[in-house]
């Protein structure tokens, strides 16, 4: 039987790409989006071009009730969820003093607290069925902090707690949790940076390169292939920040 596998923000960016890998590995996908519906689209019949099939799904994350239906269609439809993928993110990028509440509850929401909410819809049934993988993507700066990402790096830092204490408790139910921790990766929310602040970010990193959503989606495979890693924070960098 086919494992069966939901991918929050799934229409662009890292989670795009995490999507169709997993959908490649013969993984039923649940691809979420939440206002980005044309392409989700695209990416639905770029994979049936390989007859390859996967299930699209709008769901805004942020809101419990919307995180509950999400799991529930996936249950209903599929009879269970083995991976989990909390992908779903936004990034504000502006001065700590000049955040409004507004700012801090939109990020926090979707990055944090959609984490807590999907994880906790989708546990029961993992536990039921002793066995489950869960995968937050966080960021570098949850790690380390970043300059006029203050709420953003929070978010994250956030997330990294919920992958160490969530994998301590779900261990004896064989459900490992881990999260990946991206640094400068090549997808739409870094398109603020323009080529000149890309070419000095890349002479900072040993690689000499940016990431690309690919370097990810291949860390994703390795942690759900993989039967012994649990609580880990995976940096996917380039060596540009090591702790």
């Amino acid at each position: 039987m086919k494992k069966v596998a939901i991918v929050t923000g799934a229409s662009k960016g890292i989670g795009r790409e995490i999507a169709k890998t997993l959908a490649r590995e013969n993984i039923q996908v649940i691809a979420n989006y939440n206002k980005s519906e044309q392409e989700a689209i695209k990416l639905k019949e770029e994979l049936k071009t390989e007859n390859i099939q996967i299930d699209i799904k709008k769901a805004d994350v942020s809101i419990r009730e919307e995180a509950k239906e999400l799991v529930n269609y996936t249950i209903k439809k599929y009879g269970k969820v083995d991976i989990l993928i909390n992908n779903a993110g936004i990034s504000e990028y502006k001065l700590f003093t000049d955040e409004t509440d507004d700012d801090w509850n939109n990020v926090i929401n979707t990055n944090l607290y959609s984490a807590f909410a999907m994880s906790q819809e989708v546990i029961p049934n993992m536990v039921h069925n002793k066995c489950g993988c869960i995968i937050n993507i966080s960021s570098a700066w949850g790690l380390v902090g970043g300059a006029l990402e203050v709420i953003y790096s929070v978010s994250k830092a956030g997330m990294d707690g919920l992958t160490k204490a969530l994998a301590k408790e779900l261990g004896p139910s064989n459900i490992r949790v881990n999260s990946i921790a991206p640094g400068m990766i090549k997808t739409q929310m870094n398109s603020k940076f323009s080529e000149e602040e890309i070419k000095e970010i890349e002479q900072e990193i040993p690689l000499e390169r940016i990431g690309k959503p690919e370097d990810v989606a291949k860390c994703v495979k390795w942690l759900i292939e993989d039967s012994y890693t649990t609580g880990q924070i995976i940096s996917v960098n380039g060596g540009w920040i090591i702790t």
